[in-house]
């Protein structure tokens, strides 16, 4: 599917962020793992968090729809899984990556394995540190490399995750560690990035009646426990509520994003600090958060190391900026989707912006007269979507590969056609 924008201005829009996706994949895994059942309200259904709930599935684990809930039969921390169960996990790094600790619970061997893509991502640092515990976690193809073959058992202990290329590998162990044999105290070397989604995993293991035992970022313990059903509502998602902010900052006018919580731990709510730091006002009323501008950005110099899933929306408003940026902390973005490092390159440098990568993995983006082009996708919902911000800053954009936003976002442009924006 291609889609194809056009020049907007002083835009005036009032949209609803749709149910957060980490909060989802976190949740069905608490409560596919408690005693009796819990329902899910509103979780966010696209294609990654469908991955979760079949792989959980193919663990043994009912998971039934009733309207926009989810009733999920929880194991009692002890899936059921049958011989030669094997997941596929398709380009869900977040399903790889949660569901291999998971794995790890069950009796009898599992495959995981996912899209020529997955293959290339690494989980060296996850597959280690199971395998320090109790795991017999094999390659079946390239070390350090999916896919996986999971035996063995989660029998807990102390150890160390390297961390610097995901947070997700700390944060599968901690959403399984309360079904160890014993204790586990789980220490996170220096470097490690995306750290805000450790707080998120945290949050919703409390609200399953499962206590993390925590010093900063640096050290985590968790004692065996049992995951309680509840019924628990998906707050909203500022990943995807960042690109209408986004959209706001560079055409000017306001962006009035619903179902937020304010004081959430998401880290991508960095975003508005951001914009703020830009020349942008925001403000919020109970789930409301509003972004205002005129359109004249400043450019801004951050560490984004805590707010991946922000970087390419932030690096494409800082391409509109009268002045120069620079973003920090981004080098594990090469190991997404796609090389995101490379997507925010190419897509800037087509509409003829100045963008450069640092030795530092660092990207600084300075003015430039921008036009209209055409964007690949690459398979990408991130670039997808945060190339639509640029396209409405400039005009003339047409982004190929569009329908690859199902994988968080399914209603994009659905939503942006809704408002007038495409």
């Amino acid at each position: 599917m291609d889609v194809t924008l056009e020049k907007a201005e002083g835009i005036d829009i009032h949209v609803r962020a749709p149910p957060s996706k980490s909060y989802t994949h976190r949740a069905l895994i608490a409560a596919a793992l408690a005693d009796g059942t819990s329902i899910l309200q509103h979780p966010l259904e696209a294609t990654d968090t469908a991955i979760t709930a079949a792989g959980l599935g193919k663990l043994g684990i009912r998971i039934d729809r009733e309207g926009d809930h989810l009733l999920v039969t929880g194991s009692g921390g002890v899936p059921d899984c049958s011989e030669c169960t094997e997941l596929r996990m398709g380009d869900s790094g977040t399903s790889f990556r949660l569901l291999t600790s998971v794995a790890l619970l069950c009796t009898s061997p599992v495959i995981l394995t996912g899209s020529a893509r997955m293959k290339e991502r690494p989980v060296e640092g996850l597959v280690s540190a199971l395998n320090g515990i109790g795991g017999r976690i094999r390659y079946l193809e390239t070390h350090g490399f999916p896919p996986l073959l999971i035996e063995g058992e989660l029998t807990g202990g102390k150890v160390c995750i390297e961390s610097s290329v995901s947070s997700q590998f700390a944060s599968s162990l901690l959403l399984a560690a309360p079904c160890a044999r014993s204790a586990v105290e789980l220490q996170i070397p220096p470097g490690a990035v995306s750290l805000s989604y450790l707080d998120v995993t945290a949050d919703v293991m409390a609200s399953f009646g499962v206590q993390v035992q925590r010093r900063g970022y640096e050290q985590f313990r968790v004692l065996p426990a049992h995951y309680r059903a509840r019924t628990y509502l998906i707050e909203g998602d500022y990943s995807s509520a960042s690109y209408f902010f986004a959209m706001a900052a560079v055409c000017g006018g306001r962006a009035t994003v619903e179902n937020l919580v304010p004081a959430s731990v998401q880290g991508d709510r960095a975003l508005l600090d951001a914009l703020a730091d830009m020349g942008c006002r925001v403000s919020a009323s109970g789930d409301a958060v509003t972004v205002e501008s005129d359109g004249r950005l400043d450019g801004t110099e951050r560490d984004l190391s805590a707010s991946p899933d922000i970087v390419q929306t932030l690096c494409m408003v800082a391409a509109h900026a009268r002045s120069s940026s620079r973003f920090t902390g981004i080098s594990h973005l090469q190991y997404k989707e796609s090389d995101r490092i490379r997507a925010i390159l190419e897509v800037i440098r087509a509409l003829g912006g100045d963008a450069v990568r640092g030795q530092d993995g660092s990207v600084v983006i300075r003015p430039a007269p921008l036009h209209g082009g055409v964007i690949a996708a690459g398979n990408d919902h991130r670039t997808a979507m945060s190339a639509a911000v640029l396209g409405l800053a400039v005009g003339g954009i047409t982004i190929t590969g569009a329908e690859c936003v199902s994988k968080s976002f399914p209603d994009f442009w659905e939503i942006l056609h809704e408002v007038g924006l495409a």
